[in-house]
């Protein structure tokens, strides 16, 4: 992930994937805090927010990577 924007909502800074469209404004934002992980869009990112725990997050990821 390569772009980052200042934190909103309690997170640290939000980032988003190297792999968005050119114009930047296409992708999903994460951003990570002690106790959880926010996701946003990056369209609307004064949208709620999704807000995972962390171990939520690793189960979220998992069954990302195995969906085609």
């Amino acid at each position: 992930m390569n772009t980052v924007r200042t934190s909103q909502g309690g997170f640290g800074p939000w980032r988003k994937s190297s792999f968005s469209n050119p114009n930047g404004n296409a992708c999903v934002e994460v951003a990570f805090s002690p106790t959880a992980v926010g996701l946003c869009d990056s369209k609307n990112p004064d949208r709620p927010k999704l807000v995972f725990a962390h171990n939520q997050w690793l189960v979220f990821l998992a069954d990302a990577a195995t969906t085609d």
